[in-house]
């Protein structure tokens, strides 16, 4: 290829608004923010596992779809943390695979948002942040991504893998 860089540029910002174009789309209907979200963009966390452009483009995208949160400052820190730990995590064990699947793709965002946006909705809590009060939104921020990463995530990763959407993401 010709112009590796522009391309690889390319890749990211096209997955970048992708994944804020998604988390408007799924604030529109009350799904993006809070304990239980179900962001349609966090499918688009398992493209770390194909392409390192996906690392950049799911943080900045994590980072302007953040820029509608109630939660406001925390939330654009934090979730955008938590986006980049995960697509960094997704593409480094890229290689483990079955069935020609990278199987730990989707696992990671489940992981890292459950962690860290777990902690960031307790510490809005009326009560403050509690042990207890983590551990019941860490689960609802595990589940919807769980939900998301791998009903939606796992069939979009075998699309790109199997067709030939691949060459146009690497």
């Amino acid at each position: 290829m010709k112009n590796k860089k522009v391309y690889t540029l390319v890749s990211g910002a096209v997955i970048a608004a992708l994944y804020a174009a998604l988390t408007y789309a799924a604030s529109s209907v009350g799904l993006a923010y809070g304990a239980v979200q179900f962001r349609f963009s966090e499918a688009l966390t398992v493209l770390a596992a194909l392409t390192p452009a996906a690392i950049p483009g799911l943080t900045i995208g994590c980072f302007l779809g953040n820029l509608g949160s109630p939660y406001g400052m925390i939330d654009i820190i934090c979730g955008t943390l938590a986006t980049f730990v995960a697509a960094f995590l997704s593409y480094k064990t890229r290689n483990v695979k079955v069935k020609g699947i990278s199987v730990l793709a989707p696992l990671f965002p489940v992981i890292s948002n459950a962690l860290i946006v777990g902690a960031e909705i307790t510490a809005f809590l009326p009560e403050g942040f509690t042990f207890y009060g983590y551990l019941i939104q860490a689960l609802w921020v595990g589940l919807g991504e769980l939900v998301v990463c791998y009903v939606a995530g796992i069939p979009l990763l075998i699309a790109v893998e199997k067709t030939q959407l691949k060459k146009y993401i690497k």
